[in-house]
């Protein structure tokens, strides 16, 4: 029997649960389970074995030897000397531009970046991170930290898709390698200069690589040979053996066009000698088998031709291998069946043998089936037809879609038997199956089908059949039914009923608005589906939000629609008379008051009235209350809520009579007279009734004084708006409208002038579109109408009349499909112009239409033809470059030219070359002023109209010429201007509508480049020199805020200054607007503290902290000997009891950390007096919890279950002594127990030694010599 070891079960319970599984259940009692062995419990690490070294053991429970992981983080350093730094300041490394290039770099690329500055000035750059993140950090470090320089290689021109490679990928490669920026040039460039940018080292690398490149590309050749096509194939061989086994013996590329393309040109690439060795070969196979080979025709039928091709042109390579012939087809599309045998004499008999074999190797026959059945004898996803084909998988069986016959193709004797398998299967299905067609109209289709094919599918399932309802696309009523016989009839028979039942209902369209919508819906559809449940038989459709429609669709039985139709319109009644809404203003500081305390009052009154009452916000200056509900219960929730503010204050309400149709105009436009009277009367408020009621009373409601004077007021603007508010209408027809304006509001404003009253046309969105309304004092208003009324007359009054215009003029007024006709129609009241057709030479002009607007549509077409024959055409020569600004957005700018002054203005065709020269690299970025401008082509700019009128279009198109203007700004405050990614410049661009540029950083010029129209760019100026007085008056705002003061301050006071969370520190930066900086761990000076800011904030600050230290020196700490099981009740739930005391008192309690050496030990930071007050009321606390505690633990000892491991009861059972000794965690075979060792004994003061005792050891143990 081995000898077993015990362990404490505290040492072990984790590991004794992880081993539960695996333990012996049944009937096996707890303390006989299985024991596992040591090497079991605790398995041995691998040992290390030498390289080679194999052991027959098996291997260990901790696995296989782990691989080593290569690391995937590389580090790189490289060098920038001085004379090629781009940044050479430093007196701010690491703060300057260096080192926000570098953070930038960081967070782009992912890789990390330090800067290091040697001794001779140059810059050291370690990057750090996977290999793809370094070399693009690299490559963006090198071009934006090193100054660059360019050369040019010139390599021949075919050399050049090399360098770029596969997609670009090589020169992406070359340009990452090398940390160098390669310009090819395009295709079609003659250019032959590679141009390379970068440092001089990553140049002469990427050089150098070119180089190579096109080096390795010389050595190679090119080789084309014409050889008749017939004799292609011996020269690929069969499957192309021949031809790949050239290729390796003389290591060329030899590529042979394929059959089906037209061409007898093969191509061989390769190094030189290998590319003249395998022409060599290639010649002497083709000069062999043209002086040997002959050639036979024989006639096949079409259709066989493609089995002797067989798939992929199998066939036709196992001829030319078997026999060493070539088979020539015909193309498929050729309607020749003629097929030629090329080989030697003795070869082409066997080969015309399996010709033969091969086209006689299948037939295809056809089998007759109802096209209706051709589903059924698929079977249910191919189940049938695919039996078929696993048995003979080389017959192949097609069914054509709407034809009645089935074609199988395939080996004979193959094809027979699956033609009598499914000759068989139709007679079967014939016997069984039957079909039927019913006529439904089409509009039923998708009722019968049902929402997500409900009906159809039940159909289906219930008579086991195949309904087909044709697509809406296929325009066709015809509906099918196949299936069982008994099961089709049953199917008709329904869907007949079915569609009898549909067209005995019907479709009503309620008009409901679409607001309400949503509410009769209810919350996921809750309220509908209470509808719908009412009136099953009723199908109701709501439309899409997005419609903005009105209409809700009902449809079904007739009588049920018109229940469920009133059933909605009791509903929709409800909802229009629960959404009245009124608004009341009620002052600002009795809203409180209506609200009441805690809702009160507003509740009883919402609650009372069955009303919503909605109140502003506090911080909104409005002061409407808006009540919503029924108008009755509206208007007494309204007069609750205004009896509470009468109550609380002098307030006096008057009513005054003034006519409704007044009311608009004392509000005035968007309330602002109204308004204005209300602020001039202390704030009154005025409610005028809601528009359509019909009411005259208007409610002026406020304090009494500022109510009487408001009443004044508001009928002395009655008065003056009654006087000058007489009214008249006036019938004319719509297209007279335009001739009544005049051109340009010229007739209208004769009228007006005259006669000072005001005349309103109708809008386009107004119904009676007839009517005018002339408003006014009376008299003038009766003058206007006679006015009016005359020229109405006038045009009521129908003339003809005709006019001479020459025939060269007539194509202007017809052209733009009569463009110019369609104007004179609109502006002259509708009068028709008839032109002669063309051709005639009439010069006859007919025009009718009312007096006045024939007569003013003559003087316009002579004013037109006058224009025309006055017309002349002016040059204008501008750089074709500043067009498209010109132009502006969409041709706004153009357009605007053309109408303002009645003239056509043409721009030239784009010329790209001159575009490319206008674009050429300039000084600065900008053309030079002293550079003469040549007109070209291009450049002119053709304006045709009337002299005076093209003058004045020009003048205007040469003021749209863009300028450039320099702005003197120094160049440290470059940067601001341009702002975060760019945000300044574009926001000054935008709003000046100008182009802003700013030069390279490493020019440091002080001058800004401003371009556009010159008003813009005047603008612009201003702007800019403004903003650079904004960015030097924060600069010298900066320069006063650096202001330092270091003060001295013990550490042990540092966290008591910066507080819980900063809050005391945060205070002090935040009333004196100061940064205040504490030393860092590893700073040598611990006690300095760094105050920056304005000169006297800083003082200020200091003055404050250095009381706050004053008042924590005049602080003791006292310690406290608290009972640790009373400690979390003082503390309370998340400190909130200890928080509250220490507040209380005005001191620091710190309770002693967990595992600390005096747990009872409490400290108490804090003024003497406080800390005493403290500390006795932490004693009391004490002194009651423990009560409280010593109560708990006293009910446990009888409450508490047997220990698990002690067996006994007792208070916790470890102690006892009644159970036995704790069994513990149990291992069989340990070391310890091996034959000569014992257990070791824990009492022994032997084999467990106290620290610093010299006992030797009697024996050696099985964990090896003791150390002490």
């Amino acid at each position: 029997m081995s000898s077993v070891a015990v362990l404490t079960p505290e040492s072990f319970a984790e590991h004794r649960s992880g081993l539960k599984d695996q333990e012996i259940t049944g009937c096996v009692p707890e303390d006989e389970a299985y024991i596992p062995t040591y090497l079991e419990a605790f398995p041995p690490l691998p040992e290390k074995g030498t390289p080679g070294e194999k052991t027959g053991e098996p291997a260990s429970a901790w696995g296989s030897k782990i691989r080593p992981i290569k690391a995937s983080v590389i580090t790189q350093v490289f060098h920038v000397p001085l004379e090629e730094r781009r940044y050479k300041d430093n007196s701010q490394f690491g703060e300057g531009e260096e080192a926000k290039v570098c953070l930038d770099i960081m967070q782009r690329t992912g890789a990390h970046i330090e800067l290091s500055l040697a001794k001779d000035q140059g810059l050291s750059i370690m990057v750090t991170g996977k290999l793809d993140s370094v070399m693009k950090a690299r490559k963006e470090i090198v071009a934006r930290l090193q100054t660059q320089a360019s050369a040019t290689v010139a390599i021949p021109k075919e050399h050049h898709r090399f360098v770029i490679g596969k997609n670009g990928e090589k020169l992406q490669e070359l340009e990452l390698k090398t940390a160098t920026k390669i310009a090819i040039p395009r295709p079609d460039d003659p250019s032959a200069n590679i141009r390379i940018t970068g440092t001089k080292e990553g140049i002469e690398k990427a050089r150098h690589e070119i180089l190579l490149i096109s080096a390795e590309q010389d050595k190679r050749a090119v080789e084309r040979l014409s050889l008749e096509k017939a004799f292609h194939p011996f020269i690929a061989g069969a499957h192309n053996r021949l031809v790949q086994e050239l290729s390796q013996e003389t290591g060329a590329r030899i590529s042979i066009p394929p059959p089906s393309l037209p061409k007898d040109e093969i191509v061989i690439t390769g190094e030189k000698e290998a590319v003249a060795l395998a022409v060599n070969r290639i010649r002497a196979i083709y000069e062999d088998k043209k002086r040997k080979t002959t050639t036979i025709s024989v006639e096949v039928k079409k259709s066989q031709h493609k089995y002797i091709i067989g798939p992929k042109g199998n066939t036709l390579q196992e001829i030319l291998e078997t026999t060493g012939v070539s088979v020539e087809m015909p193309p498929l599309d050729s309607a020749s069946e003629t097929i030629i045998l090329r080989g030697e004499p003795d070869k082409l008999g066997p080969a015309l043998t399996q010709v033969y074999a091969k086209a006689k190797s299948v037939m295809v026959v056809e089998v007759s089936a109802p096209a209706w059945l051709h589903r059924f004898i698929i079977g249910k996803k191919g189940q049938n037809i695919g039996r078929i084909t696993q048995q003979l998988p080389r017959v192949h069986i097609e069914f054509t879609d709407g034809e009645e016959r089935i074609s199988l193709e395939g080996p004979t004797e193959e094809v027979e038997q699956a033609q009598a398998q499914i000759q068989e299967i139709i007679k079967d299905l014939l016997v069984r199956m039957d079909y039927t067609e019913v006529n439904i109209d089409q509009r039923f289709h998708r009722h019968l089908i049902g929402k997500n094919g409900a009906h159809i599918n039940r159909i289906k399932e219930q008579y086991k059949v195949s309904v087909r309802i044709p697509q809406d696309s296929e325009r066709s009523n015809l509906v099918r039914i196949e299936g069982d016989p008994k099961g089709v009839q049953m199917a008709r028979r329904e869907l007949i009923e079915m569609v009898q039942r549909m067209e005995n209902e019907r479709t009503k369209d309620m008009i409901v608005e679409q607001r309400f919508h949503r509410t009769i819906i209810g919350q996921k559809g809750e309220k509908i589906k209470e509808v719908r449940d009412k009136f099953p038989e009723v199908i109701i459709t709501f439309p899409d939000p997005s419609q903005k429609s009105d209409i809700v669709q009902l449809r079904g039985p007739k009588n049920e629609v018109e229940k469920c139709a009133k059933f909605l319109q009791k509903i929709i009644a409800d909802l229009i008379e629960n959404s009245f809404s009124l608004s009341v203003p009620i002052f600002k500081q009795f809203h409180k008051n209506i609200i009441g305390k805690g809702g009160a009052n507003i509740k009883k009154i919402r609650e009372e009235t069955n009303t919503k009452i909605d109140l502003p916000t506090e911080n909104s200056n409005s002061e409407m209350i808006i009540i919503t509900g029924k108008k009755s219960n509206c208007e007494a929730a309204r007069d609750r809520v205004l009896a509470i503010q009468r109550d609380l204050a002098n307030i006096k309400e008057t009513e005054v009579t003034i006519p409704a149709k007044l009311h608009n105009s004392l509000i005035g436009s968007k309330g602002c007279l109204v308004r204005s009277i209300m602020e001039d009367c202390g704030g009154v408020h005025i409610h005028f009734p809601s528009e359509g009621s019909g009411s005259d009373k208007v409610t002026i409601r406020g304090p009494a004084g500022e109510v009487e004077k408001a009443k004044k007021q508001l009928l002395q603007l009655a008065e003056e708006k009654q006087v000058n508010n007489f009214t008249v209408d006036l019938q004319a027809k719509p297209e007279y409208h335009k001739f009544l304006i005049g051109r340009g509001g010229a007739n209208i404003r004769r009228v007006r002038d005259k006669t000072g009253a005001r005349i309103i046309f109708p809008s386009p969105d107004d119904s009676e579109q007839e009517l005018i309304t002339i408003v006014g004092k009376e008299e003038a208003v009766r003058q206007a109408q006679r006015e009016l009324e005359i020229l109405v007359k006038n045009l009521d009054d129908v003339v003809e009349d005709s006019m001479e215009v020459d025939v060269r003029h007539h194509r202007h007024f017809v052209c733009r499909r009569g463009q110019v006709l369609r104007e004179l129609a609109e502006e002259y009241g509708g009068v028709a112009v008839s032109f002669p057709r063309t051709g005639s030479n009439s010069q006859k002009v007919t025009l009718k239409g009312a007096k006045d607007c024939v007569e003013a549509a003559k003087k316009r077409i002579q004013e037109i033809i006058e224009d025309l024959e006055s017309q002349v055409s002016v040059e204008v020569a501008v750089p074709q470059r500043h067009h498209r600004a010109i132009m502006g957005p969409k041709g706004s700018r153009i357009q605007h030219i053309t109408r303002e002054h009645e003239v056509q203005i043409k721009f030239p065709e784009r010329d790209d070359s001159a575009a490319g020269q206008d674009n050429l690299p300039q000084e600065n970025g900008d053309v030079s002023p002293e550079a003469e401008f040549v007109p070209r082509k291009c450049d002119i700019i053709t304006i045709s109209g009337r002299a005076e009128r093209c003058e004045l279009a020009k003048a205007a198109l040469l003021a749209l010429v863009p300028i450039t203007e320099d702005v003197e700004v120094s160049y440290d405050l470059h940067r601001y201007i341009i702002g975060q990614k760019g945000s300044g410049i574009r926001k000054l661009m935008e709003e000046y509508e100008v182009n802003i540029w700013v030069p390279q950083p490493e020019k440091q010029l002080d001058v800004i480049k401003v371009t556009g129209l010159a008003a813009n760019v005047e603008r612009a100026k201003l702007g800019l020199l403004e903003r650079v007085k904004e960015l030097q008056a924060e600069q010298e705002d900066r320069a006063l805020r650096s202001f330092k003061v270091t003060m001295s301050v013990d550490p042990k006071f540092h966290p008591k200054i910066i507080g819980r969370k900063g809050a005391v520190i945060s205070q002090i930066r935040k009333d004196h607007d100061v940064s205040i900086q504490f030393p860092d761990k590893g700073d040598e000076q611990q006690d300095l503290i760094v105050i920056s800011g304005y000169e006297r904030n800083v003082e200020e600050a200091r003055q404050a902290i250095q009381q706050l230290v004053s008042e924590l020196q005049e602080m003791v700490s006292q310690d406290v000997h608290l009972d640790p099981r009373t400690h979390a009740r003082i503390i309370g739930a998340r400190g909130k009891a200890i928080r509250k005391l220490m507040e209380e008192f005005k001191v620091d309690i710190r309770f002693p950390q967990p595992g600390s050496d005096e747990p009872d030990k409490v400290t108490v930071t804090g003024l003497p007096d406080s800390v005493d007050a403290a500390i006795d009321h932490l004693l009391n606390l004490e002194e009651e919890y423990l009560l409280s505690v010593t109560e708990t633990e006293t009910l446990a000892a009888y409450m508490k279950p047997p220990s698990r491991y002690g067996g006994g009861g007792g208070a916790g059972g470890l102690d006892d002594g009644s159970g036995g000794p704790a069994k513990g965690f149990v291992v069989r075979d340990a070391p310890w127990n091996a034959a000569g060792n014992k257990a070791p004994d824990m009492s022994s003061a032997e084999d467990f030694p106290t620290f610093g005792s010299g006992v030797a050891p009697k024996q050696t143990s099985a964990w090896g010599p003791k150390k002490f």
